[in-house]
């Protein structure tokens, strides 16, 4: 289909966008002497904004649609990134990452919504699994090619052409994306199939963006706990965006570009992990009649596997510590039906706004868990603090998913 494709390549460059700095971080590092401690600093910059535009981003979103939102929002990232390209010093790296992380802020709730109007509740863990698998495959199956740009180009030029990509798939999605309503491709039968699955077809939702509402949403036992469980997977996710190729080429001394190919296996077992909880859930709930079953299990077991990663550091052939976060990783990935379990349960008139609110949870993790990562490495000259805090927050995600969230159907809100 075309609307899942337009989502997943979008979600590919969004993720490539905010973690190409990782593969450019030993050269950049050493060009303009930035420690471990300021470069934990200036990759949790990017969720500072990121994080705490999803409320205006989601409400934005509910105000103007998808096909603006998400085209502008593309296009501005894009041109962030190319920017950090032209930096010199930390100050304007810090400042690229927090532009970085404003303009991208809306994409998640995007793809939510395209989720709900596009897809029946049947088929929406599947939908996600693909369009998700775009986050891993950014930067895991393309990080050899990176790496050799870095070493054949510059550090520079990484942020060049990953920015002048994104700026014309900026284009590409406004030309080609369309609400199911006004698609002349979509037929009666198809969109018939899609209201009855549980699709939401209204194109744009008017709820005005208040602190009362916003409350309204963390009230309910679903949205907190899944916001909780959320952010305790998306630490697991941060790490690897961020230090994971360092952990390799510092803590585990292999040669760079051998690296950059071991750092590869991961992302590929996130990919298949992601495909893997999509389907699993789809077939619970068709074969049950639960969501509650089908949403929680694969998630809880993902955050289990999350948990795992602990156990690298007490290994030390590198082959088995691939193999570990190879594990933690794939679980990671199913821990992306999070977004599938907000859909379903997030008010019909608060989408947006209910998306933007669990992002805003899950993203502080993409705050704390660099500078966290970075402190540690700095002061201890280990990554064995940092994978082990991962891992403990692995076991309290799965608890809020077992012991918080609780039935996963739709929430009614009063007087909205």
């Amino acid at each position: 289909m075309i609307v899942l494709a337009l989502v997943t390549i979008a979600t590919m460059l969004n993720y490539l966008d905010r973690s190409v700095m990782s593969v450019a971080k030993p050269a950049m590092a050493d060009e303009l002497h930035i420690s471990a401690a300021t470069m934990g600093f200036i990759f949790s910059a990017f969720s500072w904004t990121y994080a705490f535009a999803q409320i205006p981003g989601g409400a934005l979103l509910d105000r103007l649609g998808v096909r603006l939102t998400y085209a502008g929002s593309l296009i501005l990232w894009s041109l962030a990134t190319f920017a950090h390209g032209l930096m010199s010093s930390v100050a304007g790296l810090f400042s690229m990452r927090l532009a970085l992380g404003l303009a991208e802020a809306p994409c998640y709730p995007s793809n939510s919504r395209i989720l709900n109007n596009w897809f029946p509740q049947t088929e929406r863990a599947r939908a996600t699994g693909v369009y998700s698998v775009g986050q891993y495959v950014g930067v895991g199956f393309m990080l050899p090619v990176l790496v050799w740009i870095v070493a054949s180009w510059g550090w520079r030029s990484l942020f060049f052409i990953v920015g002048g990509l994104g700026a014309l798939y900026g284009v590409v999605f406004w030309a080609l994306y369309r609400d199911p309503q006004h698609s002349r491709r979509l037929s009666e039968a198809e969109h018939r199939v899609i209201t009855e699955g549980g699709g939401l077809t209204e194109s744009v939702n008017r709820v005005p963006f208040t602190l009362a509402n916003i409350m309204k949403l963390l009230s309910k036992r679903q949205i907190l706990g899944a916001s909780i469980g959320q952010f305790c997977g998306n630490s697991t996710l941060v790490f690897f965006l961020t230090w994971f190729p360092s952990y390799l080429a510092e803590e585990r001394h292999m040669d760079w570009i051998k690296s950059g190919f071991a750092a590869s296996l991961p992302y590929i077992a996130a990919s298949i992990g992601v495909l893997f909880g999509g389907f699993v859930s789809d077939k619970i709930i068709r074969s049950t009649g639960s969501a509650t079953l089908g949403r929680k299990l694969p998630i809880v077991a993902g955050l289990l596997m999350c948990s795992t990663m602990i156990a690298a550091n007490y290994v030390t052939d590198n082959n088995v510590v691939i193999a570990i976060m190879s594990i933690a990783f794939f679980g990671q990935g199913m821990v992306n039906l999070g977004w599938t379990l907000i859909s379903d349960v997030a008010p019909r008139s608060m989408i947006g706004l209910t998306g933007g609110v669990f992002n805003l949870c899950a993203n502080l993790a993409g705050i704390i868990t660099p500078i966290v990562v970075g402190l540690v490495v700095q002061n201890t000259g280990s990554f064995y603090g940092a994978l082990a805090y991962i891992g403990v927050l692995g076991l309290v995600g799965a608890g809020a998913y077992i012991f918080i969230v609780g039935d996963v159907r739709r929430v009614e809100l009063e007087g909205v």
